[in-house]
């Protein structure tokens, strides 16, 4: 029995006869590269793959009941399981040459160490231009990215719930937890907090200060510790809305130093403070309100632009008496941050089985290991500024 790592180089030997002229000749040995047995801790990945290739493959898991279920159909194999036990799984591979199943088990067992079911980790943090940017968290003159990579850790990280900006449209965090979220079917996987709330009156058309997040996932293929692999959306209510977008980007140009402020009424300060232009040709700016005077360009980040892209969502705010008094942002259905009270759990909270890819298809993830949150509309409401997400904490929904 071979404890949970890499895939290793020896393992099981087949023997496979071979028929040559009708006549059968010496069985040869087929390194296989898979063990009969391994033992992995629980919300720990193990990676599998053949030592040859096939034509088609598929990893099976045989339930104690007597069902079955494919886990995958390519050639490696990423096992992660959130519940202790011993786990029965079948590899086949098709092959018109030399066709084979081979059985094994997987022992998954208790961790050494408990994990913790809240953040442990902020890998990345740039949010775009907002109000609430170089406040929350705090920018202190000549913090660096790493610090402020260090503070969005600190703010949310444990079961700490301060708050984070993530500014305008495409600002956004990454963060994971100390083990693997699995992907539980059929139940929610995993919960984040944000600050929305509804208007009083407004609870029953769950409406207020929402402001949605969208939520994309990633598993460490590689198995290097690093959010560099693919990403997938989790597909909330909205996604295939008519005026949900895809493939949209923004980019956003530095304040102009010494530039004359542009005010607009009492509340906006710089109606032209921070300009943007977008991939369908539309042009508008991140303006300045009396509440919040310091720059809202991340200061730690020494660029003219900033780019961001991935979906957007359709605008949300109703104003509601026409006049700039009083602008109402609705909620979405789910599967957005920051879009429902934390009251309303089973809202704030995500299943990865909601994943696409790139292409809107489903894709059957076993588990993650980052996610990344981005504010997901671009819109500007008077003098309530820009709709941006704000984040609390999160908490894997699989530990105790």
């Amino acid at each position: 029995m071979r404890r949970a790592g890499f895939v290793p180089v020896s393992a099981l030997c087949l023997s496979l006869g071979v028929l040559l002229h009708g006549c059968q000749t010496e069985s040869p040995m087929i390194t296989l590269g898979l063990d009969d047995s391994y033992i992995v801790a629980r919300m720990q990945k193990l990676f599998l793959e053949p030592a040859f290739e096939g034509d088609e493959y598929r990893w099976i898991l045989e339930r104690s009941d007597g069902t079955e279920v494919t886990l995958a159909v390519s050639r490696e194999l990423i096992f992660v399981e959130a519940q202790a036990g011993v786990y029965h799984l079948r590899f086949e591979l098709a092959d018109s040459e030399n066709p084979f199943t081979f059985n094994f088990t997987v022992n998954v067992v208790e961790e050494e160490v408990a994990y913790s079911r809240f953040i442990s980790r902020v890998y990345d943090y740039c949010p775009a231009p907002g109000q609430f940017v170089n406040k929350m968290p705090w920018y202190d003159a000549g913090d660096s990215a790493e610090d402020m990579r260090r503070k969005a850790e600190e703010a949310i990280g444990g079961e700490r719930n301060e708050l984070i900006s993530l500014g305008a449209y495409g600002g956004y965090v990454v963060f994971g937890f100390d083990h693997t979220v699995v992907n539980v079917d059929g139940v929610p996987d995993f919960m984040i907090l944000g600050n929305a709330f509804y208007d009083e009156g407004e609870e029953e058309e769950k409406a207020g200060s929402c402001e949605p997040g969208i939520v994309e996932v990633s598993i460490d293929a590689n198995g290097n510790g690093l959010p560099d692999d693919e990403w997938y959306e989790l597909a909330g209510s909205d996604y295939n809305s008519p005026g949900t977008l895809k493939g949209y980007s923004i980019v956003y140009q530095a304040p102009v130093e010494g530039k004359a402020p542009v005010p607009s009424g009492r509340y906006i300060t710089d109606a032209e403070y921070i300009r943007w232009d977008d991939s369908l040709g539309e042009t508008g700016y991140v303006a300045k309100n009396i509440e919040n005077s310091q720059c809202y360009y991340p200061l730690w980040l020494d660029c003219a632009t900033l780019e961001f892209s991935g979906s957007r969502l359709p605008g949300n705010v109703e104003d509601v008496f026409g006049n700039g008094s009083y602008f109402k942002l609705h909620s979405f259905g789910w599967g957005y941050v920051d879009n429902h009270p934390n009251s309303e759990a089973d809202l704030n909270s995500f299943d990865i089985g909601w994943a696409v890819d790139s292409f809107g298809m489903p894709v059957r993830l076993p588990g993650v290991d980052f996610i990344r949150v981005y504010t997901g509309v671009n819109q500007y409401c008077g003098r309530i500024g820009e709709t941006s997400t704000e984040i609390g904490h999160a908490r894997d929904l699989h530990v105790d």
